[in-house]
């Protein structure tokens, strides 16, 4: 009989702790998937800090360390510089690293560490409960914004890859989605490119993934993925925000 989809070898058969729909548990199967079709899972060293998926450790099959909070992209340079033959990775949310981890995420950037740094943005606090984040809209109502976000109290949402996009030292930035088959597949797609990037000694990568959180935004998993269509993606909008190699790894 032929097969015509398997489990892939990169998740471990634990069961995942996190809320109905949310897009996570896609996100890992993607970067899990990539680092198993490439054939890097042997070497690979996750690096997961203090946030929703502080239990990734319990997921992903290969070596991770856990970080505190916003204090992976330093953990990551050092197991890389450490170890450069290994495939290093960080795995973050919006409040983790663009928040209390800004200032390692941009230098990492600058100095072009090669690692690869997964950061899923989500607009909301997950873990905490739902407190505003950088990333929260205008407008957005939260734990700490009953009224919405004021941009005169809270400045404007913080775009990340925007940013990144103009540091030199990052090699590929790109902001994707997890919202439908089609947005999932190009997501698939810029993930293993990210890790290309750094099998190829290229530099630093960096995919920002717009996910859900429908237990924080108060919306049924539907209604959420709608609600990221409709308020999100007009504000972060997808599409490639640094590529210093095109094609080269492409392949």
């Amino acid at each position: 009989m032929t097969i015509v989809f398997d489990k892939t070898k990169a998740l471990t058969e634990a069961a995942m702790h996190y809320c109905p729909g949310c897009t996570h548990g896609i996100i890992h199967r993607l970067v899990a998937e990539a680092l198993d079709e490439l054939g890097l899972l042997g070497r690979a060293i996750g690096v997961a800090p203090v946030g929703c998926a502080v239990f990734a450790y319990n997921y992903f099959n290969c070596d991770m360390v856990q970080a505190a909070h916003g204090r992976a992209p330093a953990v990551a340079t050092g197991l890389k510089r450490a170890r450069p033959e290994c495939m290093v990775f960080t795995y973050q949310g919006d409040g983790d690293l663009a928040a209390i981890g800004t200032a390692e995420t941009i230098h990492a950037a600058m100095r072009g560490e090669n690692i690869t740094v997964i950061f899923v943005n989500n607009a909301i606090y997950g873990m905490t409960g739902g407190q505003m984040a950088p990333t929260t809209l205008l407008g957005q109502v939260t734990q700490t914004t009953p009224y919405g976000r004021d941009k005169a109290l809270a400045g404007s949402p913080l775009r990340v890859s925007e940013m990144l996009g103009t540091v030199d030292g990052a090699a590929y930035v790109e902001r994707v989605a997890v919202d439908s088959v089609k947005n999932v597949r190009g997501a698939k797609r810029a993930i293993l490119k990210a890790f290309k990037t750094q099998a190829a000694g290229q530099g630093f990568s960096l995919v920002e993934v717009i996910s859900s959180c429908p237990t924080n935004w108060g919306l049924e998993p539907p209604a959420a993925l709608e609600w990221l269509r409709e308020h999100m993606l007009p504000v972060y909008p997808l599409g490639v925000y640094r590529d210093k190699i095109g094609d080269e790894v492409a392949a």
